[in-house]
């Protein structure tokens, strides 16, 4: 595989951990952080901006998660995508541990 694929691995696993929060806030009706509060990332977003936000780092994911061809034959593949989830997890429970704050 070529750099670009693992790249794409990493990132793919950052969007798709990014789509777990908003999806799950989204559809149980609760307002959370999006880029598009007010400030973004701090202030709160409706369930429905949280549903749209969520869907789109599903698509945006998975399209990289296709390209990047992630293989469990190749376990650098599989680390990096990993790695990308992990990496994504931490920031998002480090940014929203303070949301209730608002």
């Amino acid at each position: 595989m070529e750099w670009y694929h693992y790249f794409s691995g990493f990132w793919a696993g950052m969007f798709l951990a990014n789509f777990v929060p908003h999806f799950i806030k989204g559809i149980a009706g609760d307002a959370f952080p999006t880029p598009f509060a007010n400030p973004p990332g701090k202030g709160l977003s409706s369930p429905m901006v949280n549903v749209l936000w969520a869907l789109f780092n599903l698509m945006v994911g998975y399209l990289l998660f296709r390209f990047a061809k992630i293989s469990p034959d190749d376990n650098l593949s599989l680390i990096l995508f990993f790695i990308g989830v992990a990496c994504m997890s931490l920031m998002l429970a480090k940014n929203f541990v303070n949301k209730e704050k608002l």
